[in-house]
């Protein structure tokens, strides 16, 4: 039986095997299209990217035509360097090092010699295209701005990396790749599918016509497009409002979580990031580390919130019972919190919740955070409570949004006061600083944005996103489930109250728009910088935090204005003209427009330099003088 079985296995495998060569070499020729077949030519087609429009359908970003010159490096034949040069206005070690560069990739495939021509720079090319073998044009679509705002929410575009061909095999070399914003979070969205064509070549490498007549041609699929969240008029208002002047404006649409403005300042213009210059504009915007345009300060940016906490400080207080709106606690110009310690404050008197928020009373809301985080038989037990409430607005976390760049800020637990006080005899009082947006709490502007649309909707709120609508595909689920905070909605109200009073009697009287009740919040936080081991104290940062109308809003805002003094100097009057803008289309307090369109912050930003500078200066200086006395030991030596 074996004598039998195993000569007949063999021959069935045997059969099998043939079969199947004969089926890949004679009938499917699918595998010679993998390889780098010499007769036969691949050529993508590249799609357009998706188009970019505001809610309101005003196109934002579309497509221009460029096209790069390609090379094959063993398919270059001797011909004219000069004239090759001089046609793309390279010199010799430039093509030279280019044609290094393509053969260390692969000397049979194609790759990018010189990349995004213009139509001008193309039509020169072309004429004297066939005399340079081994080199052709491939189209392609570049970004065409419509506006010269909004570099933060796009990104850009630029050309593959190493990394990513090897990581995606989508990707060739030369293709281009969505970076930051939009752009980098819906890649595959925008992006659509090329196309390939198969061509035949003949023995002297002339094309003869497509492969199996286009049987395996594919066409094209044009990117899809995005439509944003962002209000096209609301994005370029506030731009213009932030000129001269560093920090983040974030505008979110309470009911839905959709983010109606971005702003980072100071900004530029997106345009910069297209066409050949691309590379080195990028390069300067990423030396300026002062300025810092590419910094997204609207969602990188972690500042100490300030004042705007309070309204927190409030609701967590209410929460836990440790008091209820009739609460007083006496305020004499400030609190004290220990021996020796006493923090300012500008108000006096009986303090309770209302005008404890509207006169942003330090003494009120320090007392009702010591007594939250005292209420419980331990502080760490307190302050893990008190994190959680904070941590259920959405701050502390990542929130989920969908841009590919973010700051979590930091909400501090128990265990951040156990790394700090390892021997224990931590309280309420010690940490008090939290309690006003001070101490280990940081936030971005984002963050406080959120927070302010969780007081609107009093109690929840929708991750926030940029991308409102995508052709053909539904958004992801995340962005229309409601998050609920852990304070009971009852306990909104009486805060919202207060906030609405802060513009009709308190620290934003001035700022009171006619027939329109906003609910707002002043802030300052304190602003040092610490350069060559030395502290500088600066100017403080300027924060507001409001939403409107009171009864169904349809705005919430945070504003930062890096060094602007206090609360309601710059990061209110802002506030205050986008939600105007906004909500009625036109502006009324024109006083304030005028105020902060030409206002500047100029020269306190010069101090920072100076003072960079200043030490830069002295350290060299001092670097120097050690090299020196160096030099003269080892020549006394």
């Amino acid at each position: 039986m074996r004598r039998i079985v195993l000569p007949s296995f063999i021959i069935v495998v045997a059969i099998i095997l043939i079969a199947r060569i004969f089926y890949l070499q004679i009938i499917d020729d699918s595998l010679k299209l993998q390889s780098e077949n010499n007769a036969i030519k691949k050529v993508f087609d590249f799609p357009e990217r998706g188009y970019i429009y505001d809610r309101n359908g005003e196109l934002l970003v579309a497509n221009q035509p460029s096209y790069d010159i390609m090379v094959i490096p063993r398919e270059i034949k001797n011909f004219d360097t000069l004239d090759f040069c001089n046609s793309l206005k390279i010199d010799k070690e430039e093509f030279i090092k280019k044609v290094k560069k393509a053969t260390d990739y692969s000397p049979r495939l194609p790759s990018v010699f010189l990349s995004e021509l213009s139509k001008r720079e193309y039509a020169a090319f072309q004429e004297k295209e066939r005399k340079f073998e081994g080199f052709y044009t491939q189209k392609r679509a570049l970004r065409d701005y419509q506006v010269a705002f909004g570099a933060n929410i796009f990104g850009f575009i630029t050309q593959v990396n190493e990394a990513i061909i090897n990581k995606s095999p989508y990707y060739n070399s030369g293709d281009l790749i969505g970076k930051q914003g939009v752009e980098q979070e819906y890649e595959d969205i925008l992006r659509g599918v090329k196309g390939v064509k198969y061509l035949l070549r003949n023995k002297y490498n002339k094309v003869i016509g497509p492969y199996k007549e286009g049987k395996f041609d594919t066409l094209a699929q044009q990117g899809k497009d995005l439509t944003l969240t962002i209000d096209y008029e609301l994005q370029k208002y506030g731009t213009e409002l932030m000129v001269n002047k560093r920090g983040g404006i974030v505008a979110i649409e309470p009911k839905t979580g959709e983010i109606l403005a971005l702003v980072s300042a100071p900004t530029f213009d997106p345009a910069l990031l297209v066409g050949r210059q691309r590379s080195k504009n990028y390069t300067a915007l990423y030396r300026d580390s002062i300025a810092n345009p590419l910094f997204d300060r609207g969602l990188l940016a972690q500042y100490p919130p300030g004042s705007p906490f309070k309204i927190l400080t409030g609701l967590i207080g209410l929460q836990e019972e440790v008091i209820n709106t009739e609460t007083g606690f006496v305020c004499h110009h400030g609190f004290s919190y220990g021996a020796g310690r006493f923090m300012k404050c500008h108000d006096s008197g009986l303090s309770k919740l209302n005008n404890g928020i509207y006169n942003s009373c330090n003494t009120y809301f320090c007392s009702v955070y010591r007594n939250t985080i005292d209420k419980f038989k331990n502080s760490s037990k307190g302050v893990d409570v008190w994190s959680d409430h904070v941590k259920s607005f959405g701050l502390g976390n990542y929130m989920g949004t969908d841009l590919p760049i973010g700051k979590k800020g930091n909400i501090p637990t128990s265990k951040t006061y156990q790394r700090i006080y390892p021997n224990g005899g931590w309280k309420g009082s010690t940490i008090i600083s939290n309690g006003i947006g001070q101490g280990e709490v940081l936030t971005t502007p984002l963050q406080l944005a959120n927070m302010m649309a969780v007081v609107a909707n009093k109690g929840y709120f929708f991750t926030p996103h940029i991308v409102k609508k995508i052709k053909d595909k539904p958004l992801d689920k995340k962005y229309t489930t409601k998050n609920i905070s852990t304070v009971d909605s009852k306990y909104f109200d009486p805060v919202i109250e207060g906030l609405a009073d802060v513009y009709n009697k308190g620290t934003a009287a001035s700022l009171k728009v006619k027939d329109m009740q906003i609910c707002g919040k002043t802030g300052t936080a304190e602003n040092k910088i610490r350069v060559g081991g030395k502290t500088y104290q600066l100017k403080d940062h300027s924060i507001f935090v409001a939403f409107a109308p009171k009864e169904n809003p349809t705005i919430a805002i945070a504003v930062f204005v890096e060094n602007g003094y206090w609360g309601n100097r710059w990061a209110g009057p802002i506030a205050t003209l986008m939600i105007e803008k906004y909500v009625n289309g036109e502006i009324t307090r024109t006083d304030l427009e005028n105020r902060m369109l030409n206002g500047s912050l100029e020269d306190e930003y010069k101090k920072i330099e100076n003072i960079i500078y200043q030490r830069f200066t002295e350290t060299v200086t001092v670097d120097n003088t050690k090299q020196s006395l160096t030099l003269k030991e080892e020549e006394t030596n």
